[in-house]
């Protein structure tokens, strides 16, 4: 388990949005990707990075519908890249390296939520495939251009995980539910832990180049276009009747939505805060491969978490997503699954 993995008091708090993290931070000169970053909290980390000077290239599945929701984010680079096929992954690697610019922030938000079970072109668990093994080829593809901002001041791989990350660790003799027992919860959990677990790893490994690994939950955020897979590359949106949402906390009887950051219910600009202060806080100097909520490090929280979930639930770090052992497992099943 991490030694960092515990709070640092920033003096931010889970109220706190992501102007307010990144106010008097100058990123002018640094290069930014950010997936999913034209909508929901991948939008609004976007036009914050941006408007702190960073040079910020938003990969979406569909670029002409990006550049429809980033209208009014001046300056902004949009480049196709979808998660689930990995000739895409590769092509948007190689058009990034051919540029010769550095990456200094990687956030790898884009993702889908559980829904009924679907198999990409490989055969893999949509959820997994998705959320995880698409922004681990993405990452370790983009090394050479990670390293070269890593040697001259540092940079950062952020994951957009889950409080979900407590369902379940990695189901290594099953990560994909060949054997009939599939869950939509479990598989989001599953590949929400492979997050944090990822950026564990990937700190172990690339620490020593300048490049630090974060993994962050955002809150509950409704509105978030956050979608399950319906084929390969399609998406529809996450749907909850008002009785569904009511009955979790998260709408009021009016069908207003909560908000309540305390109890994790947040604001875009709520949401997006961590994954920005992740990204950029010099308060994370020196610490990385952790798991962050609210801006700051969570504590180590054992408590089980079901798949069936009943209003907000515990968000802290379990102990199985910063597992050093299971970290280094995943990395290699990952780099196996991607080479068959």
């Amino acid at each position: 388990m991490t030694s960092s993995q515990h709070p640092i008091g920033t003096g931010f708090t889970a109220a706190s949005t992501a102007e307010e993290v990144i106010a008097g931070i100058d990123l002018t000169g640094k290069n930014v990707i950010v997936t999913g970053g034209h909508q929901g909290l991948g939008r609004e980390a976007t036009r914050v990075l941006r408007s702190a000077g960073a040079a910020v290239t938003v990969a979406a599945r569909d670029p002409e519908r990006a550049a429809a929701n980033l209208t009014g984010i001046d300056g902004v680079e949009i480049a196709q890249l979808d998660l689930l096929d990995p000739a895409s992954i590769d092509a948007f690697v190689a058009s990034y390296l051919e540029s010769g610019r550095p990456l200094h922030i990687l956030i790898n938000s884009a993702g889908i939520m559980a829904g009924p079970l679907v198999r990409d072109a490989r055969g893999y668990e949509s959820n997994f495939a998705t959320n995880h093994l698409g922004p681990f080829q993405l990452t370790t593809g983009l090394l050479p251009a990670l390293r070269a901002a890593g040697a001259a001041g540092g940079a950062r791989v952020v994951n957009v995980s889950s409080g979900a990350q407590r369902i379940t660790g990695i189901r290594f003799d099953d990560p994909h539910f060949t054997n009939g027992d599939y869950h939509g919860h479990v598989a989001y959990g599953q590949s929400k832990a492979a997050n944090v677990l990822f950026a564990v790893e990937l700190d172990r490994r690339w620490a020593a180049d300048g490049i630090r690994g974060y993994a962050v939950h955002p809150g509950i955020i409704l509105g978030t276009a956050l979608a399950p897979a319906r084929g390969v590359g399609e998406q529809a949106p996450v749907t909850f009747s008002e009785e569904e949402l009511r009955a979790q906390g998260l709408i009021d009887a009016e069908g207003r939505p909560v908000i309540d950051p305390d109890r994790g219910l947040k604001t875009l600009a709520q949401g997006a805060s961590t994954m920005v202060f992740a990204a950029t806080s010099p308060q994370l100097a020196g610490i990385g491969g952790v798991y962050l909520k609210d801006n700051d490090i969570t504590p180590v929280d054992p408590t089980p978490l079901d798949a069936v979930i009943d209003g907000p639930p515990p968000t802290d770090v379990a102990p199985h997503s910063i597992d050093p052992e299971a970290a280094r497992r995943l990395w290699e099943l990952s780099e196996r699954l991607l080479a068959a």
